[in-house]
């Protein structure tokens, strides 16, 4: 019998402070000694918007906002179902990990993730992701990402005790909709998300996602 859940950790990300500057992204990849072309967690420049003509004036109308991504530790993970030996599992305090002496390489897991968070190593065969840094974790230190955010962007703990400091969502452009996999992610929307959801806006560095 599987274990019973003590807590759900989370991730909590404040799109309102997040200036880009990619340290979360680099301190991971620095942390799990990932190859050229892996990222664990990926930052989103969204973009969008425009120019208006006003009074004879051209005023900017343009909206642009960075998400933070990494494995969101869903409530429901879709990814552990298709593995066939197991090697995606849910601890019971919530975090998804990958067995990386179990898994196969198939890859099964990987179009599971609405979010795309895992990704193959292609030098070891294996698929990987975001582990939440469970290892600092245990010892009582934070993430690796959220240790290294200068603006404190980043933040991490029992999803219900992040919603209840924070608030927020879960469904922010261009994320999936959260309602069957229950991502452990809480977002603090910047000011123009959402205009995002209603004018044109794009996902702007897809060359380095």
């Amino acid at each position: 019998m599987a274990a019973p859940f003590v807590r759900q950790y989370a991730f909590f990300f404040d799109s309102s402070l997040c200036s880009g500057c990619k340290a979360c992204q680099g301190a991971c990849k620095d942390k799990n000694n990932l190859e050229v072309g892996v990222l664990w967690r990926r930052i989103y420049e969204i973009s969008g918007g425009g120019w208006r003509q006003e009074n004879g004036l051209w005023v900017p109308e343009v909206l642009a906002y960075f998400l933070s991504m990494a494995c969101n530790h869903c409530e429901n993970p879709p990814c552990t179902e298709p593995c066939t030996v197991k090697a995606v599992f849910k601890r019971n305090d919530g975090i998804v990990l990958i067995d990386r002496q179990a898994c196969l390489g198939c890859r099964a897991c990987e179009p599971a993730c609405p979010y795309g968070a895992i990704q193959c190593d292609a030098a070891a065969n294996k698929s990987g992701k975001c582990d939440f840094c469970a290892d600092l974790i245990d010892g009582g230190s934070p993430p690796a990402c959220v240790a290294a955010c200068p603006m404190r962007a980043l933040d991490f703990g029992e999803l219900t005790e992040l919603r209840e400091r924070y608030g927020g969502t879960s469904q922010v452009y261009p994320l999936p909709d959260p309602g069957e996999t229950r991502p452990a992610l809480i977002i603090r929307p910047h000011r123009d998300a959402g205009r995002a959801n209603k004018e044109t806006a794009e996902v702007a560095n897809w060359e380095e996602l």
